[in-house]
Order: structure tokens, then sequence, then C-alpha cells
């Protein structure tokens, strides 16, 4: 029997939780939450959607009991204090960097051999510091973030092409920042077709400065932190992995010389499967690209050396 364990029961783990029970990824899918009550009632508000939806899949909610969370395939960490309007994810440093580690060390009692999806911001930094404090394969730990990014860069690319967003191809590498993520418009495709095609550069420029801040906006708008793309994107990059599909989905990773970097983890196309990441994609990225991704590295290292000791 599968099983996705989700920590942190808010507004981006119960979507992450309700898409991957819709969509029948998991057998059981686990919410976890330290508030009371708030992980029960979310998972039977989902379970009486079952007949509704035809949904097969069983959901759990609990408090603190990381018990029930035993022999989880996949963890999903969402925990943390979301952002509000003004803020960036690096000021989410102090306070999430030890809810993070407090959770990788109480999931890892109970599942040892589990993939680990890490959502919480900042996320490249949460990612990196998960590496650190659990000693787990560096193909069994994932930062969530470049498959979210990507996912808001399709979705403009296909607004200003009038497009089907699923015949859209867009990816965006770097760190999952305002600043520092590269939405890579020279490998955008509509069915095949490069978008320089049917675009312009400064319609470009423009789309990927509207994804760059695409987070931003939405905190903006919402007064926090988006939920439905970041709890989709979680739950597509677990199904990625369970089912072994063998999907190329940009995603944070550590790096051990690849793109010229080490010991840092950021966004790269990843091939994802059985067992987490297989293999980390190198595309031919121009001077400029290149340039851009030294940069993203470098401010992502900033982040990293502001962890606590």
């Amino acid at each position: 029997m599968s099983k996705i364990t989700v920590v942190g029961a808010g507004n981006v783990g119960a979507t992450a939780a309700n898409v991957l029970a819709i969509r029948g990824i998991a057998d059981e899918v686990v919410m976890i939450d330290i508030k009371e009550g708030i992980s029960e009632g979310k998972a039977m508000d989902m379970m009486q959607t079952a007949n509704l939806l035809d949904m097969n899949t069983r959901v759990v909610g609990v408090t603190n009991d990381y018990e029930k969370t035993k022999d989880s395939d996949i963890v999903i960490i969402t925990s943390g204090i979301p952002r509000k309007p003004g803020m960036t994810r690096e000021e989410l440093i102090g306070v999430n960097a030890g809810i993070v580690k407090m959770v990788t060390d109480n999931v890892l009692k109970h599942s040892p051999e589990a993939v680990i999806i890490c959502v919480s911001n900042p996320m490249d930094t949460m990612t990196y510091l998960i590496h650190k404090v659990s000693g787990l394969p560096k193909n069994r730990i994932i930062g969530m973030g470049g498959a979210l990014d990507s996912s808001r860069f399709k979705y403009y690319l296909s607004d200003a092409l009038c497009a089907n967003p699923n015949e859209v191809e867009g990816m965006v590498i770097g760190g999952h920042g305002d600043t520092t993520m590269i939405p890579l418009k020279r490998f955008a495709t509509l069915r095949g077709v490069p978008v320089t095609e049917y675009l312009d550069s400064e319609k470009l420029d423009k789309i990927v400065a509207d994804t760059m801040v695409g987070g931003a906006t939405l905190t903006k708008l919402l007064g926090t932190s988006a939920w439905y793309a970041p709890g989709a994107a979680a739950a597509e990059v677990a199904e990625a992995v369970l089912h072994n599909q063998l999907a190329i989905i940009p995603c944070s990773a550590l790096l051990d010389g690849e793109y010229g970097e080490k010991d840092i983890c950021i966004g790269v196309p990843c091939l994802l499967g059985k067992g987490g990441i297989i293999k980390i994609i190198e595309l031919p990225l121009n001077d400029e690209e290149k340039e851009l991704f030294r940069k993203s590295a470098e401010a992502v290292r900033k982040t990293n050396a502001a962890l606590p000791e």
C-alpha cells in the first residue's frame, strides 16, 4: 500500500493532500499538524467528498502523532510560517529552519526510507538544511520550487499566446526567489515551436518579469502566500516519484559539479522516478544564462549562510 505524509495542514499542505487524494496518487495520505483539530477536520472534510468525486484514497488527519506517519513512501514538508505582503522568502529563515529540522528528525524516525519533498520557505535553503541534518542520499531530498515557478511561467506564456496551458512548455531554473529564478525563454515552446516565433522580445521580457514576482503578486492580492499552485506542484513531484514516471521536472537538488556548482541546493531540471532524483539534466546554457545561474547560486549561498548553527 502506498502512503504519503503531508506535514502541515495549512493552505498549501491541505491543497497538496487534496490533490493527492482526488487524483488517487497514493492509497493513503496522512496530514499532520501541531494545531489540535485542524488536520483531523480537513481530512474529514476531504473524505466527505469521496462519494461525490469517486475518490478511493484514504485521507487521515493527526495532531503531532508521528507514529501515524510510519512507513510513508514520501513525506511532503510544508511546515513553517507563510509570507505576508512585503516579506521575502528569505526573511522566514530563522523560524522555519527550526521547524523543518524538528519535522525532518521526527518523520525519519518512522519512515527512514522515505523521499522528502520540501515546500517550506526559503525553499532552496530549507532543502539544503534537510540534506545537512538528515544524512540521506541526495537523490531522496527534493525541493519543490522549480515545479511551481515553471507552472507560473507556463501560465503567463499561455495567457500571452492565448493558448491552452497544456500545450505550452516552459522551464524555470535557479533559486526559488523573486530575484533569483531564471525563466528560460529560449527553451519555451508552444506545441514544439519556439515561443520566439509568436512573441517579441518585449513581451517575453514582461512574461519573465511577471513570473519572477509571481509569488509576491499573489501574496499582495491574497494577504498571504498562495496555496493552490504550490500544493498542486508538490503533488506533481510526489506523483512522478511514487509512480516512477521518469518525468523531467525542475526541482531544487543538491549539486556536485553540475552547472559548475557544488554543495548547494538550487533549481535544475531533474529526471524523477522511483527513489527520487534519478538524474540531473544539464542544459546547454548560453553565456548569459550561465551568468544568471552563477548570480542566482551566489544569492542562495548568502541565504544558506544565515542558517542557525
